[in-house]
């Protein structure tokens, strides 16, 4: 099997899924997007399920990467939540929140492996900021590390819920930003604050 042909389906079955959703992409569009027969991704891919649970342990693996990337090149918890919000800010710019509807209800086994890198790296990874940031006198030592790690976990994926935030209405980058800065303000001390308002100042606009 070729690793450069599965990858190349890949990333043109994500490019068409970050524009259209998933359900209303088929075959025949990504054969055609990549200029090559249908037959060819089939002798790759059982079916579109197939590639959408490959598309989505890719995307997992890089971001398992990206997190530990940032935990080992930033000086403070402050710097690590920073550079988490500008990932963050790349990755939710592009996703298209109908992504996040169609795997949920038509692949469920993709949507349950997202599932379980919530619980067994984000949630365990954002235990350990807490707690990291508490020693460091800048994460308020009141805060419940395992409670408010599944809140914020779980915030993201009601970010991009199109019944609570129309897309008509929201934009998606808006809504992650808005909940993740309530979320960084609440968790902090004031020294907390200070260090964030300077980080921010350095690295965001103002998003009206």
């Amino acid at each position: 099997m070729s690793n450069s042909q599965t990858e190349r389906i890949v990333l043109g079955a994500e490019e068409l899924f970050l524009q259209a959703g998933i359900k209303s992409v088929t075959m025949d569009d990504i054969a055609r997007h990549l200029g090559m027969s249908k037959k060819t991704i089939y002798h790759y891919f059982n079916d579109k399920n197939d590639l959408v649970i490959a598309l989505v342990e890719k995307k997992l693996e890089e971001d398992a990467c990206q997190i530990t990337h940032i935990i080992n090149t930033s000086s403070n918890v402050i710097e690590e939540m920073i550079n988490m919000m500008k990932c963050s800010e790349e990755i939710f710019g592009r996703i298209n929140p109908i992504v996040i509807h169609d795997m949920q209800k038509y692949h469920p086994d993709a949507w349950g492996k997202f599932q379980q890198f919530k619980s067994d790296v984000l949630v365990k990874t954002l235990e350990e900021l807490l707690i990291k940031g508490m020693a460091q006198g800048f994460i308020r030592e009141d805060v419940d590390v395992k409670i408010l790690a599944k809140m914020r976990v779980n915030q993201v994926e009601m970010g991009f819920n199109t019944i609570i935030f129309p897309v008509s209405q929201f934009s998606p980058w808006k809504v992650q930003y808005q909940l993740l800065e309530h979320f960084n303000y609440g968790i902090c001390t004031l020294k907390g604050h200070e260090l964030l308002d300077k980080y921010k100042e350095e690295h965001f606009e103002k998003i009206n």
